[in-house]
C-alpha cells in the first residue's frame, strides 16, 4: 500500500527527462560514490547516493533563460523556498570539496551557477510576495486551492512561514562563503533583504501591525487560520509571528520557536552580508538588533522547565502563558537547531531538548520494528520521516549513531531505493510519496557528512548553518 501526495496535496507527475545541464556532475558523483564505498564498504549506499543526486537533477531542476534555476519539490509542480534550499545541500558540499566546484564568480563552474540561479529565483519570489511559501514556474494561476484568497498567478500557496524567508538567506550565505562569489548580491537582493528585516520586525506585533490573513475553506483546522484568518491570539514577546509551521500546517501558538531561532541566524547572515558586501551599516545594525530582540524573546518565553528533562525549548508559544511541547519532522525543528539555529550542539538546553524530542514524551516520536524517529501531524499517525532521521544523524555526537541511522535509511525505502516523506516503521512498504526530493537530499547530506569525518574534513554537524 502506497499513500501518495502527503498531507492531501495533489500527486501531479512533473518528472522531466535528464538534460545536458546535468552531465557536468557525472564525474563529481562518481568521485563521491567512490569515497562512500571506500569509507562504508557498502555498495548499496554508494548506489543510493548517485541515484538520489541524479533524481534531484533529473526530476526537479530546470535551468532557465536569464540565469535562474527553478526547483520543484518533487511530485508537485511548484517551488517551495524551504524545500528548494534544502534540496541543494549535498551539492553545496561538492563545491566545498572542490569536486565539480570552482573557486569564485569567474570560475565558470556550472554547479555554482546552478545554485546561484536558484538564489536569484528565490529572491525574485521574496520580492514578489514575502508572505508566500510556494511559487509557480510561470504565471499560470496554478495553486493548491483555486479558492484561496490570492490573485497573483505566480503563487502556488500563500501560507506565511518564517523559514520561507530564512532558507534563501542561508543558501545565499552558504554559496558566498563556499565560493566567494558576490554576483548573487544584486540591488534587488539587497532590497529583498531589507524587506525581510522589515517584515520580521512588523510581525513582532501581528495583532496590531499586520494585514496578513489566510482563510481556506476546509474542514481541516491545520489548513487555515482561526479568527477569520488572523490566527491564534498572541502577546508581544520580541519573537516574530508565523501563521504556519515548516510542515505547512497551521501553528497552534503563533511563535514557532525553531522558526525564530532560524530567523535569528538568518538575521546574523544578513548583517554580515550587509556589512561586508553591500557596506550598508544601517541594514546590518537593524538586522542584528532584531536578531537580539528575537533571541531575548526565545530566552524569556521559549524555554520551559520539564519535570523529567529540565529546561527545554518549547515548539510553539503565544506569549500568554500557553506552550506546546513537541517536535515536528520538518526543518527547522528543535532537533535541527545546530543546523538551522546556530545553537551549539553541546548546549545544555539543546541537549535536554534533544533528549525530549527523541523520547516518547514527544507526541510525534514513533517506534516500530524497523525504525524509531520523529514524524509529523502532516502525515498518518505513526509514520516516521527520513528527513528527521537524517537531521538526527547530522546532529549526532557520535559516528556510531550516524552509522546506525544511515543503515536505517538504507533499509526502510520499501524496496524503492528512494527516501519518502513518511513511512510506517512496522512496514516500510507503506509510505507517503514514492520519492521526495528534500528527503533524498537530506540522506545524501548525512552520507557525505559521515564520509568526510574520518579524514578531518569540514564536518560541522552537516555544515548546514
Amino acid at each position: 500500500m502506497t499513500l501518495h501526495g502527503g498531507g492531501g496535496l495533489p500527486s501531479t507527475s512533473t518528472q522531466q527527462p535528464a538534460g545536458p545541464e546535468a552531465e557536468f556532475l557525472h564525474g563529481a558523483l562518481a568521485v563521491g560514490a567512490a569515497r562512500i564505498l571506500e569509507v562504508t564498504g557498502d555498495p548499496v549506499l554508494a548506489g543510493m547516493f548517485v541515484h538520489a543526486m541524479r533524481n534531484t537533477l533529473d526530476t526537479t531542476l530546470t535551468r532557465e533563460a536569464g540565469g535562474t534555476t527553478f526547483v520543484i519539490t518533487g511530485d508537485i509542480p511548484a517551488m517551495w523556498l524551504r524545500d528548494s534550499s534544502a534540496q541543494m545541500l549535498p551539492f553545496l558540499r561538492l563545491l566545498g570539496a572542490g569536486v565539480g566546484g570552482g573557486a569564485g564568480p569567474d570560475s565558470g563552474d556550472e554547479l555554482s551557477d546552478v545554485v546561484a540561479g536558484l538564489v536569484r529565483r528565490q529572491f525574485e519570489c521574496v520580492a514578489m510576495d514575502p508572505y508566500a511559501n510556494a511559487f509557480n514556474q510561470e504565471p499560470n494561476g496554478a495553486s493548491y486551492d483555486p479558492a484561496d484568497a490570492c490573485d497573483n498567478p505566480w503563487i502556488w500557496e500563500r501560507k506565511y512561514e518564517i523559514d520561507s524567508l530564512a532558507f534563501p538567506v542561508q543558501l545565499a550565505h552558504q554559496l558566498w562563503r563556499r565560493t566567494g562569489r558576490t554576483d548573487i548580491f544584486t540591488d534587488a537582493v539587497h532590497e529583498a533583504m531589507r524587506s525581510i528585516v522589515r517584515q520580521w520586525r512588523l510581525e513582532q506585533d501581528h495583532e496590531q501591525n499586520s494585514d496578513y490573513r489566510f482563510v481556506r475553506h476546509t474542514e481541516l483546522p491545520s489548513e487555515t487560520l482561526s479568527r477569520d484568518g488572523l490566527g491564534p491570539a498572541t502577546a508581544v514577546t520580541g519573537m516574530t509571528w508565523a501563521g504556519f509551521r515548516p510542515s505547512d500546517d497551521a501553528c497552534v501558538y503563533s511563535y514557532n520557536v525553531p522558526g525564530n531561532h532560524f530567523a535569528k541566524l538568518a538575521l546574523e547572515h544578513i548583517g554580515e552580508i550587509a556589512a561586508v558586501v553591500y557596506q550598508d551599516a544601517e541594514l546590518a545594525a537593524e538586522a542584528l538588533a532584531l536578531g537580539a530582540d528575537i533571541a531575548a524573546g526565545i530566552a524569556r518565553h521559549g524555554v520551559v522547565n520539564h519535570p523529567d528533562f529540565g529546561d527545554i525549548y518549547a515548539y510553539e508559544v503565544d506569549g500568554l502563558g500557553n506552550t506546546l511541547l513537541m517536535d515536528d519532522a520538518n526543518m527547522p525543528s528543535l532537533l535541527s537547531l545546530p543546523l538551522t539555529g546556530g545553537v551549539d550542539a553541546a548546549d545544555p538546553v539543546y541537549q535536554a531538548t534533544r533528549a525530549f524530542v527523541l523520547s516518547n514524551a514527544n507526541p510525534y516520536f514513533y517506534t516500530g520494528s524497523h525504525a524509531a524517529g520523529i514524524g509529523s501531524p502532516h502525515t498518518p499517525e505513526g509514520y516516521i520521516w527520513p528527513i528527521a532521521l537524517a537531521v538526527q544523524g547530522l546532529t549526532a555526537a557520535t559516528r556510531e549513531e550516524k552509522w546506525d541511522i544511515l543503515q536505517t535509511l538504507r533499509d526502510t525505502t520499501g524496496g524503492t531505493g528512494n527516501m519518502h516523506e513518511g513511512f510506517n516503521p512496522d512496514n516500510p512498504e507503506q509510505f507517503t510519496r514514492p520519492w521526495f526530493s528534500w528527503a533524498n537530499s537530506m540522506f545524501c547530506e548525512l552520507l557525505l557528512d559521515y564520509c568526510e569525518g574520518p579524514d578531518g574534513h569540514d564536518n560541522k554537524n552537516g555544515n548546514v548553518s
